[in-house]
């Protein structure tokens, strides 16, 4: 009897409580697939970059709205969808979700795991369009970014919140800069984002693992959008990777974003856009292919300590096609960007790595993202070696040279050898200005050329060493005292004579 009257009072309890409301849903049909794109009528409700949910919970999103019907792009594997399912509006933006957790994960461009650890934990979520932040909120650019590339920092510097282009042919070492720079950020406080788009999985492979290696995965988050994966993905990927960005950057924090690299990423874009039927412009490129780039790098910013502090900071990567920086997603984001790293394929094959070209290279912020001490003689070194290469290229006509000539070609000779870098081996500051200081000053001319770098790696690991407290005053950044300079000179000259 008393189990009776408990399942009765159970019973009571559930009917009370039932939610009996009219629940509306706006559903439409799929009038016809094809290469990923859903046309669909019915969806009278729907808005544009809402996220629609397709059968077996694929998504997609919606990217045109006509008179009767929308066109949405499919997010994934499409090929258990048919012409006739039924398909729902979610009444959501397109959005990815954001968080600590995501810190040296690889994720899809859905934010959704793919390096087969277990699904993180994140209750937010960030939409991945946003409106970039007005001038009013942005600051000065003035705090350096070291890349850990000599010639980058020395002549092209990049402070934190500005958007560098780095540009040149296939298998010039783009992407080698990037991640040197990414290795560089250790115990720096910065948040990395490394954005794949269209590359090869192997490719991805490598630089995880090399990451992995150097201890730099734990500040890192890679959004892998590969080029096995569907056009669409490719295309929302690093607007993805922008909104993770964004989540640090509103906890006043330091991020450097990676994009690898937007031609691809312009060409998933074409894809879609000529599928969507809207008509091509020039190279077959939509006539919007300039805004969706200029919408995308304007989220890159120094925001005010007032207005949530924190920085973006992009390094958007671009492939041109024999060295032409006048096709139209070069000069497109030539002009976006705050100045572009320059690699020129001569200069990479010829031995000189990193292949920076200094004179087409341009950082627009310039050295007010410099530190005092590299400022004091990087002016001096880049005055230099322009001069030296405007005379290396009348001495090859020229038979009798005068003494300051071949002296001046001489030390030319030598400032170009220090600029060169292994890869994923970055210099900190107080290497730098040390190798800078030692040529500008003259004091390797008596160096062999061949030698300078062997010099100049014994001289680093003495310095290291046996001088630690020249090294921490060099690491401060300030511009250098006559006392510090006459004690560098000093320990120079000491261990030439060892050498």
């Amino acid at each position: 009897m008393e189990d009776s009257k408990r399942i009765i009072e159970s019973l009571r309890r559930e009917i009370e409580n039932l939610n009996i409301a009219p629940k509306i849903e706006n559903t439409g049909v799929i009038i016809e697939l094809k290469d990923g794109i859903a046309r669909i009528s019915g969806l009278s409700q729907c808005f544009l970059s809402e996220m629609l949910e397709f059968p077996m919970g694929l998504f997609g999103v919606v990217l045109n709205l006509e008179e009767d019907v929308v066109s949405a792009v499919l997010l994934g594997n499409y090929n258990h969808v048919r012409e006739g399912d039924t398909v729902k509006t979610t009444g959501q933006i397109i959005s990815v979700p954001v968080g600590e957790a995501l810190l040296s994960r690889v994720v899809d461009a859905l934010g959704k795991p793919v390096d087969g650890k277990e699904t993180p934990n994140l209750s937010k979520r960030y939409p991945i369009e946003k409106i970039a932040p007005g001038v009013i909120t942005r600051k000065t650019i003035s705090v350096s970014l070291e890349t850990g590339v000599k010639a980058i920092d020395a002549m092209i510097p990049i402070g934190r919140g500005q958007r560098e282009l780095i540009i040149g042919d296939r298998q010039t070492g783009k992407t080698a800069i990037a991640i040197d720079t990414i290795i560089n950020q250790k115990g720096k406080g910065v948040i990395c984002i490394y954005c794949a788009i269209g590359q090869k999985e192997s490719k991805t492979a490598r630089i995880i693992s090399e990451l992995h290696k150097r201890g730099a995965m734990e500040y890192t988050i890679v959004v892998n959008a590969p080029a096995s994966t569907v056009a669409s993905l490719q295309y929302i990927a690093p607007f993805s990777a922008t909104a993770i960005g964004e989540y640090f950057m509103d906890n006043g924090k330091d991020v450097l974003i990676v994009y690898d690299d937007l031609s691809k990423h312009a060409w998933a874009y074409r894809e879609i856009s000529l599928l969507l039927r809207r008509p091509p412009g020039r190279e077959a490129y939509p006539g919007d292919v300039f805004y969706l780039h200029s919408r995308l790098l304007e989220r890159s910013l120094r925001r005010l300590p007032e207005f949530g502090g924190g920085s973006i900071t992009s390094l958007p990567i671009v492939e041109t096609q024999s060295g032409d920086v006048s096709a139209y997603i070069p000069t497109n984001i030539i002009s976006i960007t705050d100045g572009q790293i320059y690699l020129d394929t001569d200069l990479f094959y010829s031995g000189f790595r990193p292949a920076v070209n200094v004179g087409l290279s341009v950082s627009r912020v310039g050295s007010s993202a410099q530190t005092k001490a590299m400022k004091q003689f990087a002016g001096k070194l880049r005055l230099d070696l322009a001069q030296y290469r405007e005379l290396a290229a009348f001495a090859q006509f020229e038979g009798d040279l005068d003494e300051s000539t071949k002296k001046q070609l001489e030390r030319g000779k030598r400032m170009t050898e220090i600029l060169k870098q292994d890869q994923y081996e970055p210099q900190n500051l107080a290497r730098q200005i040390i190798a800078i200081f030692s040529v500008t000053q003259g004091l390797t001319d008596d160096i062999e050329v061949l030698q300078i770098n062997v010099f100049m790696g014994k001289l680093l690991q003495f310095m290291e060493a046996e001088k630690k407290e020249i090294i921490l005053e060099l690491l401060i950044g300030e511009k250098l005292s006559d006392d510090l300079q006459a004690r560098l000179t000093a320990e120079i000259d000491q261990f030439k004579k060892i050498f």
